[in-house]
């Protein structure tokens, strides 16, 4: 274990136990607030850690390249239109197809085709609005796999849809809304 990652873990066992030891349950005690002198300890033990650098993010893919991690290609599917609006289902927590409509995140009303970070009224990250990105079929194919290998600093939150089919429906189905 690395110096670093022994600090880490120390000051972890440390909070831990100062936790465990410094007055019990809140609900048996008087009325003190514990949680000030139970967090100070390791904090202080974490803040004395040497800052390490955070390793360096992978480089997004170019604009025009849309190479999957797994390999799958667009052109080696057929998109069932009604079976993406099924897929669709985990995607209206944050968007709707309505044309003007944005939410957590920008309207996908006429996705496919359009340019990165031009939704009127939705406030892009600057990774996304200055991607270069135009979301061809191929395009959204890469991206619904990862986001944030395909725009590192992207606000979506959401770790892909690793069936390539189910990605190839999806896009079908989008396609639709126009």
């Amino acid at each position: 274990m690395n110096r670093s990652a022994s600090l880490l873990a120390s000051a972890l066992l440390v909070g831990l136990s100062v936790t465990a030891c410094g007055g019990g349950d809140k609900s048996s005690s008087s009325g003190g607030d514990t949680a000030s002198t139970t967090a100070t300890p390791a904090t202080n033990i974490a803040e004395a850690a040497p800052a390490t650098a955070a390793p360096a993010a992978a480089a997004a893919p170019a604009a025009d390249n849309v190479d999957t991690v797994s390999g799958a290609k667009f052109a080696d599917f057929t998109g069932d239109a009604t079976k993406g609006e099924a897929v669709f289902v985990q995607c209206k927590t944050c968007h709707v197809t309505d044309a003007g409509v944005n939410r957590i995140g920008p309207s996908l009303h006429a996705i496919v085709g359009r340019h990165s970070g031009v939704e009127p009224g939705y406030t892009y990250s600057p990774a996304n609005k200055n991607s270069g990105i135009t979301w061809t079929a191929e395009k959204l194919f890469q991206y619904l796999e990862n986001p944030q290998r395909v725009v590192p600093g992207t606000k979506m939150a959401f770790a892909g849809i690793q069936d390539p089919q189910k990605r190839a429906d999806l896009i079908a189905w989008l396609a639709t809304q126009k």
